[in-house]
């Protein structure tokens, strides 16, 4: 019985990397089988194909199952255009550096089966909708499959994503919940038994079976339904921790492997299994045929238009004005940077999390409303849904308070670990907003993000890129090059209108930074909102007789060479403003001095205490200690 055959090959292959999940694994047996063999439509030697069926591992940790399966079915793996097919014998690379076998599935290590890292659990069924979103738009017919444990279903995320995908009538996808009663530490909770979950899935519009997981004849009749209803279906699979394998079944055997004294025992004790179900031994094994050879969707230009300027950009969405009152809003450059986006690459679908008329998204829905996708107030399933829009070849853009983006933290970094194409934008930042108050401030996010601009993606690249613009103009910019690079990327916009400080015609770069004033004296260097008040302090300083260098810093990684050489000569003072927690701006320059170690002095000001309520920015600046009297007066020092 090929289930059988599979579960050995789990049971071989964590014993000799001795770690994994086998008996996670073995429980899903059945399942993937049907799934593999049976129902998925995919071709084993080209698993890029955009009209393939597609498997979503939630429950990652019980990925061997899936591997012994996909090498038995002489799947490929690696990058194109010279992929090499799995060997059985490649199982026992489990979990080792040079492997494509992660413990947790990855594809940007070269396991292509998958769209998404999976491991941090509760994100999977996510992913499905972010791909059947793409599917629906691009007139494809794929199912998406996804594996979810009975643990992991008590993340709210799941549930976020069984009301998304009830909501959009994602019908293609189905939900398989692998109930086999046992997490970590223990029994799952009763709120997760086969009973109550398939009352919740029917109480959140799907359409709800029960059956038993290691039935092949119930398996392969209800999965066979999967995608030819009204509703999405979930599937409510009873299963066996450690299947076919008693010692297996005997405490908690989670995230253990067998010895290599213990494997021959529990190979024979699966064996017995097996022999006692030789009925099921000639299951015949007739895969699906495979779906027509094609190619993802390269970018689809409307009209062949190329990216317009800033003040055609403007006026493209009305904001004409904007243009004579030389004011603007970051949020707002975003949006209409947005729009002209959707109008030059028909790759781009924006998404956002209930607030669009805040970071003018909307902008984008009235103009695309095919291509924009409402995920309300669930942040982490739009996130995670972006990772499979870009799994499908989209370029997503999604969209919230900077603050509210923070309950994605670990989406987020899980998109990171996928490599995946997704860009963040976060607006609202900082404590600019004032009236709002701290809850709907973000100052963490800085320091969060420009940790991942120094990682190596494998790539050669960074795994984040971070923007965050001063103006309207350098905001406009920033969006177009977040289209253009490949990569997870984050832009930082604010509340308040905001002088322009560029002209239309500006080009920006990605080294980073813009040299707005020069002085002999002392260096100041701001970043995003915070530039205007170093400007402001810059001037005050000037007419007391010190002149100032002031720059702007729009990205990270910064490339700091530039502004360290105009600091060294002018005092090698240099004071940073911004309106977030440490681990920004500063820490980006004064690493950087550290490593010349040529004597600058890098001082920083920084949000340091909780932020409260206020009538204007400018009070809020001063209780956290960057108003413009807090930057004369550090300079003032710095300078004695």
């Amino acid at each position: 019985m090929k289930a059988g055959e599979l579960c050995a090959h789990a049971l071989r292959m964590t014993t000799v990397a001795g770690s994994g999940h086998p008996s996670s694994a073995m429980s899903l047996a059945h399942l993937v089988v049907e799934l593999m063999y049976h129902q998925m439509r995919f071709d084993p030697a080209d698993p890029w194909n955009p009209r393939a069926d597609r498997l979503v591992l939630s429950e990652g940790h019980a990925v061997p199952i899936v591997y012994a399966a996909y090498a038995d079915r002489g799947g490929v793996v690696g990058t194109k255009p010279q992929p090499r097919p799995l060997h059985i014998d490649d199982l026992e690379t489990l979990r080792k550096l040079d492997s494509v076998l992660d413990g947790h599935p990855n594809p940007a290590e070269g396991f292509p089966f998958f769209d998404a890292a999976t491991g941090s659990l509760g994100q999977g069924l996510s992913v499905a909708a972010g791909l059947a979103v793409a599917a629906r738009a691009d007139g494809n017919d794929r199912r998406v499959f996804v594996l979810i444990g009975d643990g992991e279903s008590r993340e709210g995320q799941i549930w976020e994503a069984m009301d998304f995908i009830a909501e959009r009538g994602l019908t293609r996808v189905c939900a398989v919940f692998n109930c086999n009663g046992q997490g970590q530490a223990g029994d799952v909770s009763d709120q997760q038994t086969p009973e109550m979950l398939r009352a919740k899935a029917a109480a959140f519009g799907w359409e709800a079976v029960t059956l038993n997981g290691h039935d092949p004849q119930q398996v392969s009749s209800v999965l066979s339904r999967a995608g030819k209803g009204d509703k999405p279906l979930a599937v409510i699979a009873r299963t066996v921790k450690g299947w076919g394998v008693p010692l297996l079944q005997e405490g908690n055997y989670h995230g253990k492997p067998l010895t290599k004294a213990q494997l021959p025992t529990a190979l024979g004790q699966l064996e017995g299994t097996i022999a006692s179900l030789d009925a099921e031994a000639d299951e015949p094994l007739e895969a699906p045929p495979a779906p027509p050879k094609a190619e993802r969707a390269a970018a689809v230009a409307r009209g062949g238009a190329a990216w317009p300027d800033f003040a055609a950009g403007l006026q493209r969405v009305g904001l004409e004005s904007a243009l004579t009152k030389k004011r603007l809003a970051t949020r707002v450059a975003y949006g209409a940077a947005l729009v002209v986006a959707g109008d030059v690459d028909g790759r781009v679908f924006a998404l956002d999390g209930d607030v669009s008329n805040s970071t003018y998204a909307n902008r984008f829905a009235e103009r695309h409303p095919d291509r924009f996708v409402e995920c309300k107030i669930a942040e982490q399933n739009m996130i995670s849904a972006a990772v499979g829009l870009a799994a499908a070849g989209k370029v997503p853009f999604a969209s919230s308070f900077s603050k509210f983006l923070a309950r994605g933290y670990d989406q987020i970094e899980m998109a990171a670990i996928t490599r995946a194409n997704v860009k963040l934008v976060g607006s609202h930042s900082g404590v600019s907003l004032a009236a709002d108050g701290p809850s709907q401030m973000s100052l963490p996010d800085l320091a969060y993000f420009r940790s991942m601009t120094r990682v190596d993606d494998g790539r050669g690249s960074p795994v984040c890129r971070v923007f965050h613009p001063a103006d309207a103009v350098c905001a406009y910019a920033c969006v177009k090059h977040m289209l253009e690079l490949e990569g997870l990327c984050y832009l930082r916009t604010h509340r308040p209108d905001a002088p322009f400080l560029y002209s239309a015609e500006e080009h920006f770069d990605l080294s980073g930074w813009k040299r707005l004033r020069e002085g002999s004296k002392l260096t100041l260097v701001s970043t995003g909102y915070m530039v205007h008040t170093a400007l402001a302090a810059a001037d005050a300083l000037t007419k007391q007789g010190v002149n100032c260098n002031v720059f702007d810093v729009y990205a990270f990684p910064l490339e700091s060479s530039g502004i360290l050489d105009a600091a060294a000569s002018a005092g090698g003072r240099i004071l940073t403003v911004e309106d977030n927690y440490a681990g920004g701006l500063h820490a980006e320059l004064a690493e950087a001095a550290a490593s010349r170690g040529d004597g600058l002095r890098v001082t920083g000001l920084t949000c340091r205490r909780l932020p409260k309520s206020a009538w204007t920015a400018e009070e809020v600046f001063a209780y956290v200690g960057v108003g413009l009297d807090d930057v004369q007066r550090a300079a003032k020092t710095l300078l004695s």
